[in-house]
């Protein structure tokens, strides 16, 4: 089997828990989670040098993720599970009294993967450019990344890290944004568009690369493609298109998925849209 098929096959296996997740809190944000299932997966499983075994705050020699849209934190909480930082079996606590997997991740409980807390939207791309501008300081090879939606772009901060970012030259960050045009109150273009969006990135300074978010083979030749890219004192973003909900017909093509969980009809009717590939956690 084709290392592409692998990552395909953990991608949809990684749906699977969010469908579960959602569905057992009766609460969480299932459409942006579903979208970006691909982009995380390939993060994880072929791109990052990381070590779930041995994880540490400091992060010193490898590379670093950060979520900022936190609100898609069943992708993640999947994602790590199932990389090697905590128990499958804890996914089932998601969003549960006393659980270390809360709505929004936060590194509190010393939950394994997670250094920031997130979530609140905006603020992820200013951690992500210090950690990244510490690595350099330090003399780190290592890359940082970071994931960010469309509708969060709408916040000033974003723009005030992403030109600090260029002023200081900090090329060894890949910012990704999911665009995916929807957000919790209508279509990204009804609620405050963001016009020309590459052409914002670039004006700003960055190397912007787009690509299909629900094409693994993209996905991977992308992000490689981005990491060629660093080094060349200019930060790097890209630009992913993808479907809220994808993987799941019913819940593709609308925004009133990204915060609502599907009754015990709907999950069964996703989860029989969604093979069965990793085994399920219990």
């Amino acid at each position: 089997m084709s290392e592409i098929q692998d990552l395909k096959n953990t991608a949809t296996q990684v749906r699977r828990d969010i469908i579960r997740m959602v569905h057992g809190a009766s609460s969480g944000h299932p459409g942006g989670s579903l979208g970006c299932a691909d982009f995380l997966t390939a993060l994880y499983f072929k791109v990052l040098q990381h070590n779930p075994e041995s994880f540490n705050m400091d992060g010193k020699g490898e590379d670093l993720f950060f979520l900022s849209n936190g609100h898609v934190s069943p992708l993640w909480y999947s994602v790590l599970a199932r990389s090697g930082y905590f128990n499958i079996k804890e996914l089932s606590t998601f969003r549960k009294i006393g659980s270390r997997l809360q709505g929004h991740p936060t590194p509190e409980e010393g939950l394994p993967g997670v250094r920031v807390a997130s979530g609140s939207l905006g603020q992820g791309l200013s951690v992500a450019c210090g950690a990244a501008l510490t690595k350099k300081l330090n003399k780190d090879d290592n890359l940082v990344y970071s994931m960010h939606g469309d509708g969060e772009l709408q916040e000033g901060q974003i723009w005030e890290a992403a030109m600090f970012a260029a002023a200081k030259k900090i090329d060894n960050i890949i910012a990704t944004v999911d665009y995916n045009g929807k957000q919790i109150d209508g279509p990204v273009d009804e609620i405050i568009s963001l016009g020309n969006l590459k052409g914002k990135w670039e004006s700003f300074g960055w190397i912007v690369f787009e690509m299909n978010g629900n094409n693994m083979e993209e996905v991977v030749t992308t992000i490689e493609e981005a990491q060629k890219a660093t080094g060349n004192q200019k930060p790097v973003v890209i630009l992913m298109r993808t479907e809220m909900g994808y993987g799941v017909d019913f819940m593709m093509g609308t925004h009133k998925w990204h915060g609502a969980a599907p009754s015990d009809e709907q999950a069964e009717e996703a989860l029989s849209q969604l093979e069965e590939t990793l085994g399920d956690y219990q």
